[in-house]
């Protein structure tokens, strides 16, 4: 592991909750869309499959480096997987302080499923040791959330019950913490009725999600859902900070009064599983580095393109020395950023077209 991206950080730690577990990818054949009551031949891939906790824990700490601490919350069955990550993990460089082994139930599994074209999405169990994550499991790292107070990033992401995630949030916003958030689709009507998003500055979703949350149809055009979801939730929460990724697309940052799209960069995808969750890690390690929101969206949608180029939804290869190779042979990039990843004046001028 190399030193990380170098700088005075903005933060120094990072609390987080949110699935930890593994799972399986099932090539479909046939590239429409799986019917309600289809049955459809495919085939398992022998690629590796982690969940959006790790995920992204894993890259915000292989990229800012030993000066950055990252505190997932969480719990594992007490089995072979749940061993195996939590061992990934430790040797990724993430304190595993408050990772719990429970032999009440399995370590969370999935499968993701893979249209030839390279879509696809995923299903998750929902009987898991993922599932008994509460807010005790929280209540433990208050101690990390009250040491760090506006120095530290609060991160609630799914694949545990709604209530820890919130008192997660409740918890950092009490000590000043940065909040980032995402909620699945599914869980949007509850986020309105509990006001969730009062305890969030950012909020990073998935254009299927953010049509749930402003309530209008997934079948319009990504542009009018992005404005129509914009307009919704900024005349609610005024203060909160947006983050919109439609895959091929592209992405969207609204930064409390202006919008920014950024298409995504061109590469040949061996696999888009966790790309979502390495654009996200891109935004937080942006943002601890100091970069301005515009200009970390750029670092995420880079830190994404890199991670489809391998079959698993962790790139293990990425670092900041990939990333700034990577980031090299990109036609323009804002001078924060290149002088973040220490390129060469010419290749750090404009922005990414």
């Amino acid at each position: 592991m190399n030193s990380g991206i170098t700088g005075t950080y903005k933060y120094r730690a990072m609390v987080s909750t949110g699935g930890i577990g593994t799972g399986s990818f099932f090539a479909l054949n046939g590239n429409h869309t799986l019917g309600r009551e289809e049955s459809r031949s495919g085939h398992f891939l022998k690629h590796r499959d982690y969940c959006k906790q790790h995920i992204i824990g894993h890259y915000v700490r292989t990229l800012l480096g030993a000066e950055f601490q990252v505190y997932p919350i969480g719990q594992v069955g007490d089995d072979k997987a749940g061993h195996e990550l939590i061992e990934e993990m430790r040797q990724a460089g993430l304190k595993t302080d408050f990772l719990k082994i429970t032999d009440k139930k399995p370590t969370l599994c999935c499968i993701c499923f893979i249209y030839p074209d390279g879509s696809g999405g995923n299903l998750t169990v929902d009987e898991s040791a993922c599932s008994l994550v509460s807010g005790a499991d929280v209540a433990a790292a208050l101690p990390v959330l009250e040491k760090n107070g506006g120095k530290c990033i609060a991160l609630a992401v799914p694949e545990v019950p709604l209530n820890s995630r919130q008192a997660l949030l409740e918890a950092a916003a009490r000590c000043n913490a940065l909040r980032i958030a995402s909620f699945l689709s599914e869980e949007m009507p509850e986020v309105r009725k509990n006001n969730l998003l009062s305890l969030v500055n950012l909020l990073a979703i998935n254009i299927d999600e953010a049509s749930s949350l402003a309530e209008i149809s997934s079948r319009n055009p990504p542009d009018k859902i992005v404005a129509e979801s914009v307009r919704k939730i900024s005349a609610v929460h005024p203060r909160l900070q947006l983050s919109i990724t439609a895959g091929k697309t592209g992405s969207w940052i609204w930064d409390r009064g202006k919008m920014y799209f950024q298409a995504p960069v061109p590469v040949h995808a061996v696999g888009t599983a966790g790309a979502g969750d390495a654009y996200l890690s891109g935004l937080i390690v942006g943002l601890t580095a100091g970069l301005e929101l515009r200009d970390a969206q750029v670092l995420a949608v880079l830190t994404a393109a890199l991670s489809v180029t391998v079959p698993d939804s962790i790139h293990k290869g990425i670092d900041r020395t990939a990333l700034s190779e990577f980031a090299l042979k990109q036609p323009q990039l804002p001078p924060a950023l290149g002088r973040l990843l220490k390129l060469k004046p010419e290749n750090n001028e404009g922005c990414l077209s």
